[in-house]
């Protein structure tokens, strides 16, 4: 395969960033520092990338295309690991890479989009693969800047597990913001020239001004699927030259004996960014907070530093409060200019390898997440369990699948239309034929929009079917309002609408259903009230009923992280709590907040996180002392498990 005479194309050479060079004499980057690519799926068979450290997320679709989703993974990944062997000289070779696609290509070369929550899942898989730092080269406009709310958790965790985002700010030319690059803890990424102009086509809303850099982003040699080089230009190429950046000053951290810092590199980066040259940008508002200073920088973090602060010390100057944010209205993807010289004549195949998430070694060679400096506990983990909540739907993939099942839908009466969209007579005709069950892409959805398909295998696949179709009548019923759904991410599946959703191989032990009300009955019953207590009964199912409503509204999440699965497991036991609230109602309290975190005792080989929920006396908010119950999950199998016993005392602080 021959390379593209570089005599002949117009290139910006990486290695004349002010800076660079002096940081590669430093360091080529190290193992250690694992950068996630949200992005389209990677050849990892292209030359540049051969010899990369590249693993590939279990939930990555392995049915790749030939188009742009492939084309833009692959470049954007090239432009931080491409290997110097006279193809891409990547910026941070040595380090490694980890493969979570958000966006695909279907057969007909066009690419299926992402959701929020989909981009959420693969944030929260990133963390939970022992990610340092996640280059998002891509975007979702949005006029206000806010986002859906399991998103917002989802960056909002990764600040708290010293993750740093790198996002791109867009590249529709005007005084715009685009999601994840305007939340808040995002480092975002705007593009220049090599002179520094900013690019016409170069977003610069008021939030990226605060925690926006520019970097370059013009005529960009990268690695085109296919074995091709292309030159590209963009935001959406810009964004990895900073995140390989933040690798190599991580690298550096790590080699220097430090633990890394990313909210301290983030932190580095803005303020040592170069202002504005009124000769060379006449709007300084298209700086955002400046140039890309490397030595600037570098100087800011290790000049005259005996010690880097830890993850868990006191929080660097200038890092922003993360916020709640409320569902956005966004829906037009951007992505950078259109690549030069895409090849569409050669694909070299792309293969699943999930070796890496299914052995008992850590991603990172050599070192177990702790090693790196993480030491939120928020995961490390290989095996991807999810406990998840939400409603039960199902999906046909394809036309051509549900064409084929209505076909075969039985006719009852002269002149019926089959539907197999219609849950009642889908149900009808499983009934009497069972097997069709697994033809089916059953979803787990919150607010309608799937979030999981349901695939199940092995010799217990027909009782899960079964129960999914015990669940879907349930839910016609009005007998069911949420069901759990446990089990281990494995792949991912494209639905009807271009969606690509993990596929979780459920647990039959933890799968439930249930009606809010129900549970409350249950609990109610168990704290042993008589019928003369009626009062007394009333103001229990009130305040149990406000535990459940705030588990699954105010804190519903994707069931990922070992802290969300212990909460959602909580939620789905009703015999769990009720002792908490048999003892809290007879006191007059009322729920104030819960909280999860990593309980300090746990068994060998186990995963334990305690719930810890707070209780006040909201008449006596002043006079007396909230109390607070503890009770520990242990998540360390795919189905989670109370262990020991319920412990409360007091604590003098207001709720």
């Amino acid at each position: 395969m021959q390379l593209v005479d570089r005599a002949s194309i117009t290139a910006t050479d990486i290695e004349e960033i002010a800076g660079l060079r002096a940081l590669w004499a430093e360091t080529l980057g190290d193992p250690r520092i694992l950068i996630a690519f949200l992005d389209g799926p990677i050849d990892r068979t292209h030359p540049a990338l051969v010899g990369a450290k590249l693993a590939l997320a279990s939930t990555s679709d392995t049915s790749v295309g030939r188009g742009f989703a492939l084309c833009h993974g692959t470049q954007v990944a090239s432009i931080i690991l491409g290997q110097r062997n006279g193809y891409i000289q990547g910026i941070a070779p040595r380090c490694r890479g980890l493969i979570v696609p958000v966006i695909s290509d279907r057969a007909d070369g066009s690419f299926a989009s992402y959701s929020q929550l989909g981009l959420a899942q693969a944030i929260a898989l990133a963390v939970q693969a022992g990610a340092n730092i996640i280059n998002i080269s891509l975007g979702q406009y949005s006029a206000d800047g806010v986002a859906h709310p399991l998103l917002v958790k989802a960056v909002n965790d990764c600040v708290a597990c010293n993750v740093l985002i790198v996002a791109a700010v867009g590249n529709e030319g005007h005084d715009g913001l685009s999601i994840p690059a305007a939340l808040p803890s995002v480092l975002a990424v705007g593009a220049m020239d090599s002179q520094g102009v900013p690019l016409e086509f170069s977003n610069w809303g008021e939030k990226y001004r605060t925690q926006g850099i520019l970097a370059l982003g013009e005529n960009i040699p990268t690695a085109n699927s296919g074995g091709d080089i292309a030159i590209s230009s963009g935001t959406s190429y810009a964004t990895p030259i900073v995140s390989g950046v933040v690798a190599l000053l991580a690298s550096l951290q790590l080699e220097r004996g430090f633990r890394p810092n990313l909210r301290a590199i983030r932190e580095a980066i803005l303020r040592s960014a170069t202002g504005c040259e009124a000769q060379s940008a006449p709007d300084c508002r298209r700086l955002l907070a400046g140039r890309l200073n490397i030595d600037g920088a570098k100087s800011l973090m290790f000049q005259g530093v005996s010690t880097m602060p830890n993850v868990t010390e006191t929080p660097v100057i200038g890092q922003p409060t993360a916020d709640i944010d409320h569902p956005g209205k966004s829906s037009q993807i951007y992505f950078s200019n259109e690549p030069a010289q895409i090849s569409t004549d050669r694909y070299l195949p792309f293969s699943m390898d999930a070796s890496a998430f299914t052995t008992g070694t850590s991603l990172i060679e050599g070192a177990p997440r702790t090693a790196v400096g993480i030491d939120c506990n928020c995961g490390g983990g290989l095996m991807q369990w999810v406990f998840a909540l939400g409603k039960l739907g199902y999906d046909f993939g394809t036309e051509a699948r549900r064409d084929s099942i209505r076909q075969h839908m039985q006719q009852p009466a002269p002149g019926f239309d089959p539907n197999p969209h219609d849950p009642a007579q889908l149900l009808s005709y499983l009934q009497d034929n069972s097997w069709e069950a697994a033809a089916i892409i059953w979803t787990l959805n919150l607010d309608a929009t799937p979030i999981y398909a349901i695939k199940s295998c092995g010799a217990f696949a027909r009782e899960i079917y079964e129960r999914l179709r015990d669940f879907l009548h349930q839910q016609l019923d009005n007998a069911v309002e949420r069901v759990s759904i446990p089990g281990r991410i494995a792949g991912n599946v494209r639905l009807m609408n271009g969606q690509v959703v993990p596929v979780i191989q459920p647990d039959r032990r933890g799968m439930y259903s249930w009606r809010t009300d129900q549970l409350i009955d249950l609990v109610s019953k168990e704290l042993g009230y008589s019928e003369s207590e009626q009062d007394e009964l009333a103001r229990c199912k009130e305040r149990v009923g406000n535990f459940f409503v705030r588990a699954y509204e105010e804190l519903r999440n994707l069931g990922i992280s070992p802290q969300d699965r212990a909460l959602n497991y909580s939620a789905t036991n009703a015999m769990l709590v009720a002792q908490v609230f048999k003892e809290a109602i007879k006191e007059n309290l009322v729920l104030g907040k819960y909280e999860v975190e990593r309980s300090p005792v746990c068994r060998p080989e186990s995963d334990c996180w305690d719930v810890k929920l707070t209780f006040f006396n909201p008449s006596k908010i002043f006079e007396q002392a909230s109390k607070v119950y503890l009770f520990t999950v242990d998540v360390g199998d795919v189905v989670p498990v109370m262990v020991g016993k319920v412990r409360s005392w007091f604590v003098y602080v207001r709720p």
